[in-house]
């Protein structure tokens, strides 16, 4: 266990919650008082600090700025009725986040040292968790490299964050999603599993190409023939076909959403077939065509249950069924509000209270 007794809490000399709106909250725009700060130097992690969120100063020779040894989280805090704070399944974010650290050839933060220290960050800025429905503290665990050096090689000392944002909805409405064919996100052998910094930045181009022909995301495909659907880089992509619930597989290339976890439990409790397999462009489009397409959606923190209304490929727009008619999404998504805000039992174990 590492000792985090002597943790060192700074707080803010003035909280800045009254200038923030929290009837007009826009995602990852406002932050929090605080953020937990521990640094890895000499094979371990040390000098744990709760400090005002602010800005840091860095050398330009910080490693991570030139080779991309950067990783993060996204994870969510909601009240309950009592006004209790409950974080929705954060260990599986600290397992992930050592799965990305060990792939980045970056030190594994202790289970004690990522929970301790988000539990009293959140004790701190409790205040700054919407206490409304479809409103949550995102939060945000994030570690990269700090060695000053310009030679590519691991970094031998690290820094571990973690800072909070209160947020609304991250999609506001349903989405016309744009079949990546030219691009890619991701190949075998590589780190699409990864929350690592460089697969979100290699997807921006190809998103904004394709926001600036009125679509919202890109459907990735896989990188040797773009037959297949992998994920939107936001969210993992899930289909309820002829009663069925379909997923690509998680893998190499495809992260192992937490969301996505929940939404397959929650299927298979109520007694759901679920099928966790490729899936092709051409199954989803023919299924479109003779109707046996009943839902598609996208699933992830930031974006819960996002509805797909329209998928484009090779110069057709496919109208997906009314959004209405979708019986599947909206149940899966209420039973895991149910849940995070502690309106329904959690047999599951996924909430954690603070």
């Amino acid at each position: 266990m590492t000792d985090l007794l002597n943790m060192e809490v700074k707080p803010t000399a003035a909280s800045r919650i009254q200038s923030v709106d929290f009837d007009n909250l826009q995602f990852g725009r406002s932050f929090s008082d605080h953020m937990f700060v521990a640094d890895y130097a000499d094979g371990q992690w040390q000098n744990f600090q709760i400090v005002p969120y602010g800005d840091m100063a860095f050398s330009p020779a910080l490693m991570t700025l030139h080779y991309g040894q950067a990783i993060f989280e996204g994870m969510k805090a909601y009240k309950n009725a009592a006004n209790e704070v409950l974080i929705f399944r954060p260990l599986d974010n600290c397992h992930r986040l050592n799965k990305s650290a060990e792939r980045m050839c970056m030190p594994t933060v202790p289970e004690d040292v990522f929970m301790g220290g988000l539990s009293e960050l959140l004790r701190l800025d409790s205040k700054w968790i919407p206490n409304k429905p479809g409103y949550s503290l995102y939060i945000r665990p994030f570690m990269f490299a700090t060695d000053q050096y310009i030679g590519v090689t691991p970094s031998k000392t690290y820094k571990f964050i973690i800072f909070t944002c209160p947020v609304g909805a991250y999609y506001s409405k349903p989405l016309n999603v744009w079949v990546e064919t030219k691009y890619i996100r991701s190949a075998e052998g590589g780190v699409g599993f990864s929350k690592n910094a460089g697969n979100y930045g290699s997807s921006l181009y190809p998103t904004q190409l394709a926001n600036q022909k009125g679509y919202d995301q890109l459907i990735w495909t896989d990188a040797k023939d773009h037959e297949y659907i992998e994920e939107a880089g936001t969210m993992n992509f899930m289909f309820i076909i002829n009663g069925k619930l379909v997923t690509p597989a998680a893998g190499d290339t495809i992260l192992k959403g937490i969301t996505r976890d929940s939404v397959i439990q929650l299927a298979k409790d109520w007694g759901m077939p679920v099928e966790e397999r490729k899936v092709s462009v051409k199954e989803v489009l023919a299924a479109v065509k003779d109707g046996s397409l009943q839902e598609a959606f996208g699933a992830g923190t930031a974006a819960t249950i996002a509805h797909i209304a329209l998928i484009h490929h090779d110069g057709v727009d496919y109208q997906l069924p009314a959004i209405e008619t979708r019986e599947f999404s909206h149940k899966v998504l209420k039973s895991m509000d149910d849940i995070k805000y502690g309106r329904t039992a959690d047999t599951h174990g996924w909430t954690y209270k603070v």
